[in-house]
């Protein structure tokens, strides 16, 4: 046989009659009939469930316990075949954590580019936080303070079991007399007073650096004698106006599917599920006496409207008004409760629902809150995913002159203290901001990004890889997508186009891409995009079997 065929003989699956057929290998080769004709009983019951049957037979009998075993195809011969990937129009994702971003493998490469190139700013004053040396401080002293006399001190932590005057001892016995001053549990040390001045320069180098050492990274220069307020550096990622620490960037934290990064309220997802009050007051005509608080309404709890009607009486609170007509302050202490459980006053619908809660184990429980649920908008994050300080870190610049490259959501991390002002002015997108701009904005602006800035070997090969998944999303026609996108909620012909591309991106050869109806959902102007990707597949050395009805 010759080995640039696949040779079928005898294909009788479904309604296939003893076929026999020859397919030549790095084509592109299309399918097409009339309905019940066995084009999809050829395509995928035989060709790619026998080709991909055969590629899980070359694994380990113990990875082939995790994968799905195909039956074999009803065909007396295959020869030839290469392993086969189906790419349909079934959307099996049921999972919220799933996105666009994380089909097309786009989220890998974000959080790797976030944690090699992006840039933090800090949670309260908004300034850039970076790291100091001796000698970028230097710089900075003899560019923005020539000519004045500075007190260059580093900060000593005074432990709770030791005393002010011991660790004065342990300084003095290390030659290092003199203190600045004191601030609740810390002291401020003098290393050296000196003029800033370029003939200085030596040692005020050697003075930053011992106070570097001294100072566990912090060094803190003062200008007066009697001055409290200083400027201060740090070889950390530390904001010295503020006091506050930061940590290194971990590429896991710019994932919401990980730990690491996810948001610990909703821990991930984004939502969280709460209570919907509208579904425990159904029907606001009905007073409280006459059952508008709906749960209570049950056998189980009928103990409750019970207590109900006996605080509303201690409160004042009317029984015969309708709730749509009590007062706003009536209704949310009907809602919100005055005590605990077993307190003696009303506990309110929302500690009688997180009662239940407790009680979650039990499968009536729970299905009495499934009548109740509704599923909010994160409170902590936002809708982020992440927490606050991976939202902390942005990249690029969202302006070029006057122009802006791609309008924002304009996000601000639920946590953080940022004016309108100075989120307006903060140059950059944070991964939020990424992930939720149209896929046709969000490639340019990285285009811009990878032009502009200077980026070492392995950071510009991060910017190509994202560039390229981009630009193929762009070809099949789903420009208007965001990453942030719910695989669950795209069409069977959105599914099909991003997981041409994800073949496209990660660059297979020697494969067989077995294909239902790619064009399906695209206007006919955009059909040449979808055949230009196939052709892409092609070139690179593929065999495509496409099914067209």
């Amino acid at each position: 046989m010759n080995k640039e065929f696949i040779n079928i003989v005898g294909a009788s699956q479904n309604n296939l009659k003893q076929v026999d057929l020859k397919l030549p290998l790095n084509e592109f080769i299309v399918i097409t009939g009339v309905s019940g004709s066995g084009k999809s009983s050829l395509a995928f019951d035989t060709i790619y469930s026998e080709g991909q049957r055969r590629y899980v037979e070359t694994f380990s009998p113990y990875a082939r316990q995790f994968l799905d075993r195909m039956d074999k195809a009803r065909v007396e011969r295959i020869e030839g075949i290469p392993p086969a990937i189906a790419i349909d129009q079934t959307n099996q994702v049921r999972t919220s954590r799933s996105t666009v971003g994380t089909m097309t493998e786009i989220n890998d490469h974000l959080k790797l580019l976030f944690a090699r190139m992006a840039r933090l700013y800090c949670s309260r004053c908004a300034a850039p936080v970076q790291r100091d040396s001796a000698e970028s401080i230097l710089e900075n002293l003899l560019s923005h303070s020539q000519g004045k006399r500075a007190i260059v001190t580093f900060p000593v932590q005074i432990p709770h079991n030791f005393s002010e005057e011991e660790i004065r001892g342990f300084l003095n016995a290390q030659g290092y007399t003199r203190v600045h001053q004191r601030r609740e549990q810390q002291l401020d040390v003098v290393q050296d007073r000196l003029a800033i001045e370029e003939k200085n320069r030596a040692r005020l180098s050697e003075a930053l650096e011992a106070a570097l050492h001294r100072g566990l990274g912090h060094v803190a220069v003062f200008w007066h004698e009697k001055d409290d307020k200083a400027q201060k550096f740090s070889t950390e990622l530390h904001c010295p106006a503020c006091d506050l620490d930061y940590e290194d960037p971990n590429q896991s934290a710019f994932s919401f599917n990980s730990p690491i990064g996810a948001c610990e309220s909703c821990r991930g997802f984004g939502r969280t599920m709460g209570i919907d009050y509208d579904l425990v007051t159904p029907d606001t005509t009905l007073t409280l006496a006459n059952g508008a608080i709906k749960p209570f309404q049950s056998p189980s709890f009928r103990e409750c409207q019970k207590d109900l009607a006996r605080y509303a009486k201690r409160q004042k609170v009317a029984l015969d008004v309708a709730w749509q007509d009590l007062p706003e302050q009536h209704r949310q202490w009907v809602i919100e409760g005055e005590g605990g459980i077993d307190s003696k006053r009303w506990y309110g619908v929302k500690r009688f629902f997180k009662w239940l809660e407790s009680k979650s184990y039990k499968m009536h429980i729970r299905v009495l809150l499934s009548k109740y649920r509704s599923y909010d908008r994160c409170q902590s994050c936002n809708g982020a995913r992440l927490k606050t300080t991976s939202l902390l870190w942005r990249i690029g610049n969202h302006r070029v002159g006057s122009r802006v490259l791609a309008p924002r959501r304009v996000f601000r991390p639920v946590a953080v203290q940022w004016s309108e002002q100075a989120l307006e002015q903060m140059p950059g997108l944070c991964l939020h901001d990424v992930m939720g701009m149209p896929i046709t904005q969000l490639s340019e602006f990285f285009q811009e990004l990878n032009s502009r800035e200077k980026n070492d070997e392995a950071t510009s090969m991060l910017l190509a890889e994202i560039i390229n998944r981009l630009s193929y999303l762009c070809e099949v026609g789903l420009g208007y997508l965001t990453l942030d996108r719910q695989s669950r909620t795209l069409s069977g012909g959105e599914v099909q186009r991003i997981n041409l591309t994800t073949a496209l991106g990660t660059s297979l050869v020697n494969t067989l891409f077995v294909l239902d109806e790619p064009s399906i959902g695209l206007h006919p102007r955009d059909i040449h995009r979808i055949v230009g990707v196939l052709k892409k597949l092609n070139q690179a050395g593929n065999t495509l079997l496409v099914v067209e009805h």
